[in-house]
């Protein structure tokens, strides 16, 4: 994925496949999104079961907070009830 040239923008190492974009938000800075279902199938591929990857995104990953360009995450489907 190309990203605005945009130095600033903060990024997870290593998941640049899992990038949607960017996020675009009134009155605040751009950031980038990333796709929460290949995050967590990322971490499964690295060994975690789907527990454990929604466990470590959710505690290090989304709970990573670096500032007002701190990454978002996409979850693209539903989950059925």
């Amino acid at each position: 994925m190309s990203l605005p040239l945009d130095d600033d923008l903060v990024v997870m190492d290593g998941y640049d496949d899992c990038i949607l974009g960017t996020c675009e938000r009134f009155g605040q800075e751009t950031i980038v999104a990333y796709d929460l279902d290949k995050v967590i199938a990322q971490l499964v591929a690295e060994g975690c079961t789907h527990e454990e990857a929604e466990e470590f995104w959710a505690f290090n990953q989304l709970g990573a907070w670096v500032g007002d360009k701190t990454p978002c995450f996409v979850r693209s489907g539903h989950e059925e009830k």
